[in-house]
């Protein structure tokens, strides 16, 4: 009996893992990357040329973009170059797909603006250990890897948050709200800022949605008395600090 494949189940405010934009004009490959982001929890965007991969990018901004180097038109080198040109998509993580192995195609690649460059044919395994290394370099709050912060412990893997050991209950926004001031602590950041990086920035939502859920995160810590570790900082934002 032929087994079926059901996706994993997204939660509306919340996506699962990162969104992945594919930009490969074969279909075969671009399925079966896809299938395995998939697999892998990742939310895969598809795009068979440059221009569509700019139009993808146009309506919302993926946490990571795979770019095959022979596309049609314009190249998936051109496309690194413009991505990382743009403001709004420089910092982007990127990683170029190509049959291309020779050093100066690779240094080339990397010249363009790509963290990362793998050479066909690939396994699925390489894949997804490479868009891993770079989502942990780039964007750390895509992982599943634990998380400690002074007594906190975040262990996205399980959505489990605790304190010196007692488990704290969290909702998927704030949990998602902490996870992304654990990985970056110390720096502070706008609410325009914080709807970009953990609700996404193709999402319509008043900046002061940002204040409700951080009330609700602090209520939440404050039990345990790691509610002032998370600082307003008038006129400018928010962050998570171990200083007093």
């Amino acid at each position: 009996m032929e087994a079926t494949f059901h996706p994993p189940t997204i939660h509306p405010e919340v996506h699962l893992g990162a969104s992945i934009l594919v930009v490969e004009d074969e279909s075969a490959i671009q399925e079966l990357i896809a299938l395995n982001l998939t697999q892998a929890g990742h939310e895969p965007l598809l795009a068979a040329n440059a221009q569509e991969a700019l139009e993808q990018v146009r309506e919302s901004l993926p946490d990571l973009v795979l770019v095959d180097w022979m596309l049609p038109g314009l190249t998936g080198v051109d496309l690194v170059r413009r991505l990382r040109a743009s403001e709004r998509t420089q910092n982007v993580p990127i990683i170029m797909l190509t049959a291309r192995a020779e050093e100066a195609d690779k240094l080339m690649g990397l010249e363009s603006g790509a963290d990362d460059y793998i050479t066909k044919p690939f396994s699925i395994r390489e894949l997804n250990a490479r868009i891993k290394a770079v989502l942990r370099r780039r964007a750390p709050q895509m992982t599943e890897d634990p998380v400690r912060f002074k007594d906190l412990l975040l262990d996205p893997g399980t959505h489990r948050v605790s304190v010196r050991g007692e488990e704290i209950s969290l909702g998927p926004t704030e949990f998602k709200l902490l996870h992304f001031f654990m990985t970056h602590p110390e720096r502070v950041y706008s609410r325009t800022q914080i709807l970009d990086h953990v609700w996404g920035d193709h999402v319509f939502i008043e900046e002061r949605t940002v204040d409700v859920h951080i009330r609700r995160l602090r209520a939440a810590l404050e039990p345990s008395g790691c509610d002032e570790i998370l600082q307003t900082v008038r006129g400018s934002g928010y962050r998570l600090t171990s200083l007093p």
